[in-house]
């Protein structure tokens, strides 16, 4: 198996501390991918290329389960997958179904997000944020509007009375303005 993790391919060292970080479905994908590549040697040692498709699709498995995508957007998907393997996708869905099946198991499995959609989530967050602030402000900017209508439709009201009001010799005449007492009188004066 060529899957690199510090300075030795996994297979062909002894797992470090460092590798009980990984998720176990990487792990899981690994040995799969390793038992697989065997059976296959020894199945067709003289077709090579089932055997690079396998190590090619568990080394594109073990990289999107842990986060880090080499060739894809990292999403965990067949499409991602076939990608980060540099295959075709029907390599996947015709060809290699148990590694299809596999993948979709230790994606459900897998009780965290990779590591390459943490910010992702974030910026998620973020942006329903900024949406539901900008839907208020677009609320309150509609209430807004509707008030400013109905004042723009009562001065025309005003304004088409004093033109009535106006008479045939054009002068206009204001309405009585009413004078209201001084604040805190009560309307009383002694």
């Amino acid at each position: 198996m060529t899957t690199e993790l510090g300075s030795a391919p996994v297979s062909e060292r002894e797992l470090t501390e460092d590798d009980a970080a990984l998720p176990a479905a990487a792990g899981i994908a690994e040995t799969v991918g390793r038992v697989y590549t065997m059976a296959a040697d020894a199945a067709a040692p003289a077709s090579p290329g089932d055997a690079a498709e396998i190590r090619a699709i568990t080394d594109a498995m073990v990289r999107l389960l842990i986060g880090t995508p080499l060739h894809s957007d990292g999403q965990l998907t067949i499409k991602s997958l076939a990608e980060e393997a540099g295959l075709k996708r029907n390599k996947l869905t015709h060809k290699h179904t148990g590694f299809k099946d596999l993948f979709y198991a230790l994606v459900r499995m897998q009780d965290s997000r990779p590591k390459a959609f943490d910010g992702l989530k974030r910026q998620n967050d973020e942006l329903k944020t900024k949406l539901s602030d900008l839907r208020d402000e677009y609320n309150q900017l509609r209430l807004d509007v509707k008030q400013m209508a109905r004042v723009v439709h009562v001065l025309e009201v005003e304004n088409q009375q004093l033109r009535k009001s106006a008479g045939k010799d054009g002068v206009v005449r204001a309405f009585p303005v009413q004078q209201r007492p001084p604040a805190g009188d009560g309307g009383s004066r002694s």
